[in-house]
């Protein structure tokens, strides 16, 4: 599809009805709305991205300052803070509790002239534990509404399924969740737990997500043809009921280990002339990608020990494969974790592994 896309003329800004110019993403935004349980909809290029935007947004005017908890103060990827974000897109901190306790009063006694919004971020990557207190959403959403100031909450991964159906792991939050507990903005990313390509996606009230638009800014963070075709797949897999079974994520969490141990068999029945110690072992994988940083899923390895090439050789030499092979090395063995690798995969897999050692002689 993304190829007969950027090779060919779309429909990106043309109404096919109308013959008019028409509104760009107007499909993907409706249906995007649908997912999030949301009344509308928009997409930027990643969601740091629509987190400037909706700053920028609430912030352009006289109002500039922007309540958070010191608890929720957070690193994303690439060594992006949430601080600096806030600074960059011009809005002025103030932080109020401590790092483990943050109280409903806290917010309330914060609150003045200069206040443009209250904002949570999910702690998506990193948790807390022990001595620990926040005050729920709603009662927050509440405040906010007294206030007469937008609640926005940055949610991160962006999961939009119950994630502990998919297999043993924590819950993460949805946006449909969070919106009904009375945030008016939500904003996560398109790709991690959602499973499509990078990109920030906004949800909640109409008249918010409308006025964003609008921002001349919005522009400058809009995301292209390709992205919105990638996207607009990954939300008709949600609305067809699709997704688990569909998207790469999604299909990773769900795979029981007994489907992983019969590929395992067959993969080493494929490597058994080869001059190295091969076994079949256990490990956990780890969700990773900044999301569910409790959780961690038993899963099932091929253990290498080549018997003519030190480790380190031999994984940089599947590293230079293509595909390149990525492992690790744990306990005196190279290791591959095959819940990462797509069934259709293991013949490169092998295939690899035998050029390596063909190069070797």
């Amino acid at each position: 599809m993304l190829q007969s896309i950027a090779a060919n003329y779309n429909n990106l800004e043309f109404d096919l009805t109308g013959g008019v110019r028409g509104g760009r993403a107007a499909y993907l935004e409706h249906n995007l709305a649908l997912v999030c349980g949301a009344e509308a909809a928009t997409v930027v290029n990643n969601c740091a991205a629509a987190l400037v935007l909706i700053l920028r947004h609430f912030t352009s005017g006289e109002r500039k300052e922007v309540i958070i908890s010191r608890g929720e103060l957070i690193q994303i990827g690439g060594g992006f803070r949430i601080p600096e974000i806030l600074e960059a897109s011009g809005a002025k901190l103030r932080e109020i509790g401590t790092t483990n306790k943050t109280a409903l009063d806290d917010y309330g006694r914060t609150v003045g002239k200069q206040t443009a919004m209250i904002l949570k971020v999910h702690r998506s990557n990193f948790f807390m534990g022990g001595f620990v207190e926040s005050p729920a959403t709603e009662e927050i959403a509440a405040l906010a509404t007294k206030k007469r100031l937008p609640l926005v909450e940055d949610l991160g991964s962006g999961a939009v399924v119950t994630t502990e159906e998919l297999t043993d792991i924590e819950h993460e939050p949805t946006p449909a969740e969070v919106l009904k507990r009375g945030v008016d903005l939500v904003c996560f990313s398109g790709d991690k737990l959602f499973g499509g390509p990078q990109a920030g996606i906004i949800a909640g009230k109409a008249k918010w997500v409308a006025a964003l638009r609008k921002e001349p800014f919005f522009r400058a963070l809009r995301c292209d043809k390709l992205i919105l075709s990638a996207l607009q797949t990954t939300v008709d897999l949600y609305l067809n009921g699709q997704a688990t079974e569909s998207v790469p994520a999604l299909v990773m969490l769900r795979t029981s280990n007994e489907d992983l141990l019969a590929r395992a068999r067959r993969i080493l029945t494929a490597l058994e002339a080869l001059p190295m110690k091969s076994a079949i072992g256990g490990g956990k994988a780890q969700i990773g990608g900044g999301t569910l940083p409790r959780s961690s899923i038993p899963s099932i390895t091929l253990d290498l020990q080549p018997l003519n090439i030190p480790l380190d050789d031999f994984a940089a030499r599947l590293r230079a494969e293509t595909p390149p092979v990525i492992g690790y090395i744990a306990d005196g063995r190279y290791k591959l974790d095959l819940r990462t690798v797509f069934p259709r995969q293991d013949e490169n897999l092998f295939q690899a592994i035998h050029h390596v050692f063909g190069k070797i002689g």
